[in-house]
């Protein structure tokens, strides 16, 4: 299968947190659209493996996902090496998106500023074609995604331009809640993590509101980029 969009998260949950609101929109224009978690979040406090296996399944439901894959790298210590590169590489040559959406250039957990470079160097590699990989027994063709953009995750990074995601809002925190182990539950007595709390909770609508603030809207998500974003026309532009 191909896709229009693949996006990387370190972590499931990672990427409805960062872009659910554009990949819901995309998928409502008829986009295929497929997530990669690059760890199982083993180290997590709350919850287990078996638990967000079963949450990130509830939640590419919700959103309406082509494909998820989860590369069960270690959570905490997996590194951008030729190792890891390969195995992303597979997935980039597997699903031959055209852009790829990856996680924050910097962030609070370490993993995530790791999996944006780990990411961003795999979509470059992926398109030489000296670099062999093989795929369930069959040598696998060079792919190089188009466009590489990284969402905003706990920092308050400044974005390089915005997506309007008015109207999928509400899908967008559905999605977050179903990784209901994760984020804060008043009837749950495991420990309070920085993102189990209301407050986290009530931050995820409040950026989008400023940033909709911002461009004249009601939601919007935000992405930085590594290279110029590139219009035909001024009309292009809001």
């Amino acid at each position: 299968m191909e896709l229009d969009i693949l996006a990387f998260g370190a972590h499931p949950d990672d990427v409805e947190l960062g872009c659910a609101g554009t990949l819901a929109k995309e998928i409502s224009f008829g986009k295929k659209v497929g997530i990669i978690d690059l760890t199982e979040g083993e180290l997590g406090t709350r919850g287990s493996v078996e638990i967000r296996y079963k949450e990130s399944k509830r939640a590419s439901k919700i959103l309406g996902i082509s494909i998820r894959e989860n590369l069960k790298m270690r959570d905490g210590f997996f590194r951008n090496d030729e190792a890891h590169q390969l195995e992303v590489i597979k997935m980039i040559r597997k699903y031959r998106p055209k852009i790829v959406l990856c996680n924050a250039i910097e962030d609070r957990h370490i993993d995530h500023g790791k999996g944006a470079s780990l990411v961003s160097d795999s979509c470059f590699l992926s398109g030489l074609k000296r670099i062999e990989t093989v795929l369930d027994g069959e040598i696998q063709e060079a792919w190089r995604p188009k466009l590489v953009y990284h969402y905003i995750q706990w920092k308050d990074i400044k974005p390089d331009f915005v997506v309007d995601i008015t109207g999928f809002m509400d899908k967008k925190v559905e999605a977050i809640r179903a990784y209901d182990s994760q984020f804060y539950n008043p009837n749950s007595n495991e420990t309070v993590t920085p993102i189990a709390t209301q407050n986290f909770l009530d931050s995820i609508k409040y950026r989008s509101q400023d940033l909709g603030r911002l461009i004249g809207t009601d939601f919007a998500e935000g992405f930085t980029v590594e290279r110029y974003v590139a219009v035909n026309s001024l009309q292009d532009l809001m």
